[in-house]
């Protein structure tokens, strides 16, 4: 019988199953071709009368290991951190134990029922689903529980005046003007004065800092996505006034002199002092793009500012209609009907 013929795996690895005396051998490499001859030569072994051993499943904490050290200079700091909380906290009555495509249905059931959120569950499952599979074992089907609606929450531009106002002046204006023109907490922390063009009137966002799997911050030279390394203007004066007005000695290193974590906090405090909801650093993020559909500017322009990767992430996520703009939908609405029936009288 001929060797199968290697399947690629969604991680990306070569993978063959055999079947040699009924015992099963996978067979996996970075490519079919050497997938297929490392099985042509385990069958030509056992062909040979080499006795086939049956080798032991690693656990799923050892294969999560393997997974993140085989890839360990291609993955970013922020990634493997995020797998090794997944590591540390999700699946742990199976953490220890051989890998197994069986039960996963109850265990996600177990996640659920312990407080997990729907998309921590789906993003823990999905990266576990990638250990397995390049460990050459396909889990069943199982049903993820739906994603919950975005709350995250924004300002209004009426609030947003109120905040860039509380803010002025304080340790919380370069935060949060800086959020309010669409700069991650990531890249807020990056930031530093050789990224400000005072005479263009410009910030270049290249970079980011962002925790490794020890939870310290450090910093790397890529952002989130490709079009997240973008220059933008400075669009509010308070900000370009702040900078402008900040001794010439004092330009070098970082902008924002905080730890990232405290960043939220400045923000948040500013939002206190102006009387409007604590949206932290995202939730200004996500004010800028509200305010931007408020303002008119296509999601084209908004995107290419915001450094969103695409317009569905954009436009599924980040862009919302003010709430006066929906109250003015509303009214005109009404109008239409109360002259309709004016007319009809």
């Amino acid at each position: 019988m001929k060797v199968p013929e290697p399947r690629k795996l969604k991680s990306g690895t070569w993978f063959i199953q055999l079947r040699l005396d009924g015992v099963s051998v996978p067979v996996s490499a970075s490519s079919a071709r050497e997938c297929k001859r490392q099985a042509e030569l385990i069958k030509a072994e056992h062909r040979a009368g080499k006795r086939i051993q049956r080798r032991d499943p690693p656990t799923l904490r050892k294969a999560i290991d393997n997974y993140i050290n085989t890839r360990v200079n291609v993955l970013s700091p922020s990634t493997v951190d995020g797998y090794r909380r997944i590591q540390k906290n999700r699946f742990q009555t199976v953490m220890d134990k051989p890998i197994s495509g069986e039960g996963w249905q109850a265990l996600i059931n177990a996640e659920k029922a312990g407080g997990a959120s729907p998309k921590t569950i789906r993003n823990s499952y999905r990266f576990i689903m990638s250990v397995l599979t390049e460990n050459g074992i396909q889990p069943g089907k199982v049903t993820l529980p739906p994603l919950e609606g975005n709350t995250r929450a924004w300002l209004e531009p009426e609030q947003v005046k109120k905040l860039v106002a509380a803010a002025d002046g304080t340790p919380s204006a370069l935060p949060v003007f800086l959020a309010l023109h669409s700069l991650r907490r990531s890249e807020i922390a990056a930031l530093t004065w050789e990224d400000i063009d005072l005479d263009k009137r410009t910030i270049t966002v290249a970079g980011a800092v962002v925790q490794d799997e020890n939870h310290n911050f450090v910093s790397k030279a890529t952002n989130k996505t490709l079009k997240s390394k973008r220059t933008i203007p400075i669009m509010i004066p308070e900000l370009l006034v702040l900078l402008a007005s900040t001794p010439q000695e004092a330009r070098h290193g970082v902008l924002v002199d905080c730890k990232p974590h405290n960043i939220a906090d400045r923000i948040n405090a500013a939002c206190r002092r102006a009387g409007v909801p604590e949206v932290g650093t995202h939730g200004l993020r996500h004010s800028f793009a509200s305010l931007a559909y408020h303002l008119g500017m296509s999601e084209l322009e908004t995107m290419e500012l915001g450094g969103w990767s695409n317009t569905q992430t954009m436009h599924g996520i980040y862009t919302h209609l003010a709430a006066d703009d929906r109250a003015k939908a509303t009214n005109k609405m009404q109008e239409f009907f109360n002259f309709a029936n004016k007319n009809a009288n």
